[in-house]
């Protein structure tokens, strides 16, 4: 099969390695150790190169070097990439506005590291200025009126805190996205802001707990939920070519109901793909650990090991547009749209957060934290201060995950509800209320031992507390992972959110030691005051929304109203008072992020009338249906854009895009499906949900759609 073939070839293409007397080559295993991690400059990699220029690999790790020493790494990288057949460079950033849209979700100009001689052969030239600044126009992307055609300058800046990496014949240089005034263009920016925020205020802290450490960073794992569908279905369906969901579609006579996707073997033409998927990321030094089925047909995930959360994001980036383009070689094409499909579940990317030292240690591991700090104090102060933050900002944090796909997610019984409340388990609960009231000891989780009942299999050891999976914030024992997160998103805002929210609450803490409080004191003050934004219940409890906002718990259904929270005095007095971003940045991705949603909107609704008259109008005329209604229904959605186009304020063209997408496209679609039930299976213009979602029971041998 092609796939095969396309799989022999790549193997084929791998440099054999010599080794000593008695072998041809290393075995396979060894093969893929020494190319895992080759097309990453760092580590060994760079420690070889570097050499060369009398340096090392530890150069790297102070980025000082980009002022004292880069053209020395610039002469290196220049080396590597020869030896690995790359001749040409890209500063690659992230603008906004690109969740679920922009293929890859990076910019990139790519230009060849040489021109020719006069005796006609390739000159190549290299040097700090190439690595470290370009420049660019920033009017042409999304900026919320930061840069205009007239005022356009735009520059990228390398960011030592990612590797440069190797794809093809191209190296990857990760930069930040700056306007000539100085306003921050990118995803990024803010993100490396907010870190260093994070940094100053949790030292600080630490140091009046009595704990003295060098520095304090953040920590994500990203759990990335994908559809893989079969290219020729895909390309059978203009609404997933141009907006990554199915506008309209009759539900397959079997879904998810019986329960029997999820861990469920890989689909063999998947696993192929997904193989090849981990094999290139591999080879860049990502640590894409895990694969598995998801709960819905056709649904994976795909996990790395933990990392600084800046360099985590930027590989999550990478592998989405990995996914993407070898799908597409493979015969598929990868969906991350949060909602692709009606009737079961959409797709999420859970971020798992954590706090760390600089040597290492986990804040938010109870047990490590006390063995560092050698006091009981530290751990309870920690959470102390995040309760305060999450319930404080919980706004923000809604905001941070309105992409546009969550509409269709969110408190659907596949995520959780649109309630910014946190999960602690009833030992951690415990334990903090007797904190709060006075009682300062050590936590030490309760041990749970299970039994199988079989004698073979030995008593086992589990978590105290069990998993709660429709908080939107729930604690893991030693993380906080945000579930609510979209599939399709760059996480960069959500991150720059939590530590933001941290970094304030850890400022707010030490203002007040400083001005003479205790700690305990200081943080049971505080657990006092935001212990209602703790739910250890059932987030799907349909009566939990209302109790929540009795509460004064954060509770924002719409993600355009969601989005709106950011030009509000207290959002914007966080991100200045931090340094994170301007009043003019904060208020532009409000405008972005409107933007986005009303542009989002529009192309799905404009789809669905192509379809209906180009397809699906004509489809029931041949069957000999009535299409009066399908065109009535279609008619409305056009009205409804006209609607969009005439609204000038970007909160009310995103509100009326809202009631479009969610009430009149509904309606309309309600229809339509009940048309395509009645038209006969041969006649109907567009893939079906069976087409789509079954590559177990309806593909050939070559992974063709039967």
């Amino acid at each position: 099969s092609r796939r095969t073939m396309l799989s022999r070839v790549s193997r084929a293409l791998r440099p054999q390695v010599p080794v000593a007397a008695g072998s041809r080559f290393l075995s396979l295993a060894s093969q893929w150790d020494a190319d895992f991690g080759s097309k990453a400059f760092t580590g060994d990699v760079a420690d070889a190169y570097l050499k060369k220029q009398g340096e090392s690999g530890a150069l790297l790790k102070d980025p000082t070097w980009t002022s004292t020493k880069a053209d020395k790494v610039a002469a290196a990288i220049m080396d590597w990439a020869k030896d690995n057949g790359a001749t040409v460079y890209t500063h690659c950033f992230q603008p906004l506005g690109a969740s679920g849209v922009r293929h890859g979700m990076t910019g990139q100009v790519h230009n060849h590291m040489f021109t020719f001689g006069e005796n006609g052969k390739p000159l190549y030239k290299f040097g700090a200025d190439e690595l470290l600044k370009g420049e660019t126009d920033g009017s042409s992307y999304p900026n919320g009126g930061l840069r205009a055609t007239h005022t356009a300058g735009g520059y990228t800046i390398l960011d030592p805190n990612s590797p440069v990496t190797i794809r093809g014949d191209t190296i990857f240089i990760p930069t930040i996205f700056i306007s000539w005034t100085g306003h921050a263009l990118d995803e990024k920016t803010p993100l490396l802001r907010a870190e260093e925020a994070l940094n100053k205020e949790a030292t600080r802290l630490l140091g009046h707990l009595g704990y003295k450490v060098s520095g304090v960073q953040s920590n994500i794992g990203l759990e990335q939920e994908f559809f893989l569908v079969p290219k020729d279905a895909f390309a059978r369906r203009l609404d997933l070519q141009m907006t990554g969901r199915t506008i309209v579609g009759k539900q397959a006579p079997r879904g998810q109901e019986m329960c029997d996707h999820y861990f469920a073997p890989l689909n063999q033409h998947a696993y192929e793909c997904i193989k090849a998927m981990q094999e290139e990321a591999f080879m860049m030094g990502i640590p894409l650990r895990t694969r598995h089925r998801e709960v819905a047909p056709n649904q994976y995930e795909m996990a790395p090991y933990f990392g600084a959360s800046a360099l985590q994001i930027d590989q999550n980036i990478a592998v989405m547009q990995i996914c993407d383009e070898i799908a597409s070689r493979y015969g598929m094409a990868c969906l991350f749209q949060e909602k692709p499909f009606a009737g079961i579940n959409g797709s999420g990317k859970h971020n798992n957060w954590s706090l760390g030292t600089s040597d290492g240690v986990n804040l938010l591991n109870a047990k490590q934290v006390e063995k560092a700090s050698g006091s009981p104090i530290v751990f309870p102060v920690i959470m102390a201060a995040l309760i305060k933050g999450v319930d404080t900002h919980g706004d923000l944090m809604r905001a941070a995950i309105a992409s546009p796909g969550n509409d269709f997610r969110l408190g659907a019984c596949e995520a959780p509800p649109a309630v910014m409340s946190t999960y602690l388990g009833g030992s951690l609960t415990d334990y903090l209320e007797k904190f709060k009231n006075g009682d300062i000891s050590s936590y030490a989780p309760p041990k749970k031992m299970l039994t199988s009942g079989v004698a073979a299999i030995p008593d086992f050891e589990v978590p105290a507390e069990d998993r709660n999976r429709t908080s939107p914030f729930p604690y893991g024992g030693h993380r906080f992972e945000f579930r609510a997160v979209g599939s399709s998103q760059n996480v960069s805002m959500v991150n720059t959110v939590l530590l933001a929210l941290s970094a304030q609450a850890f400022k707010q803490f030490s203002d007040a030691i400083e001005g003479g409080k205790k700690p305990e004191q200081v943080a049971a003050e505080a657990l006092k005051e935001h212990w209602k934004v703790i739910y250890n219940g059932n987030g799907y409890d349909p009566e939990w929304p209302d109790k929540a906002v009795a509460n004064k718990v954060w509770r924002i259904d719409s993600g355009v109203e969601a989005v709106g929270m950011l030009e509000s005095p207290k959002n914007i007095a966080l991100f200045e008072e931090l340094g994170i971003m301007t009043k003019p940045e904060t208020l532009a991705r409000r405008e972005i992020m409107l933007e986005h949603y009303a542009g989002t909107v529009e192309m799905e609704a404009l789809c669905m009338i192509d379809m209906v008259k180009q397809q699906i109008v004509p489809a029931l005329k041949e069957a000999s249906q009535d299409s009066a209604k399908v065109a009535a229904a279609a008619g409305k959605v056009a009205d409804g854009v006209a609607k969009m186009h005439a609204e000038g304020d970007a909160f009310k063209k995103a509100t009326i895009a809202r009631t479009l997408r969610l009430e009149t496209m509904e309606e309309a679609r309600a229809v339509i499906d009940a048309a395509e039930e009645d038209c006969p299976a041969h006649l109907w213009p567009l893939a079906t949900y069976k087409e789509l979602l079954f590559l177990d029971a309806n593909q050939d041998a070559n992974g063709n759609t039967i």
